[in-house]
């Protein structure tokens, strides 16, 4: 899962948002690595509605405009929550005193090669 995916998603957490309150949430929770336009977001919402992962939740007219909501589906909750787990687990390999590559070494001891005289 590609990161505005992951933080679209994650920006539904807390309940329903309209499109710019989506873009806001995933700008911050991502610390501003995030920082998608209304075209793109409103494609990815497409796309992530028909995997189930979104629902449209209803609108309101502002200043003239419809707004519509979005809400995270429980398929999307679980996609979330794999990602996240998915995420956690990279994290940890390089995280770990005792990594990959510490434990690799252990398992292949290096050979001293004689140096020249």
């Amino acid at each position: 899962m590609r990161a505005p995916t992951y933080f679209t998603l994650a920006a539904l957490l807390d309940g329903p948002l309209h499109g710019y309150g989506i873009i806001k949430r995933a700008e911050q929770l991502s610390e501003g690595s995030v920082r998608m336009t209304a075209g793109t977001l409103y494609g990815a919402l497409e796309r992530l509605s028909r995997e189930g992962l979104v629902v449209e939740e209803g609108q309101e007219i502002v200043a003239g405009r419809a707004r519509r909501y979005y809400r995270l589906t429980d398929k999307g909750h679980t996609a979330l929550e794999v990602e996240a787990e998915r995420m956690s687990k990279a994290a940890a390999v390089v995280q770990k005193p005792e990594g990959v590559a510490a434990s690799s070494a252990r398992r292949r001891p290096v050979k001293a090669h004689p140096r020249p005289a």
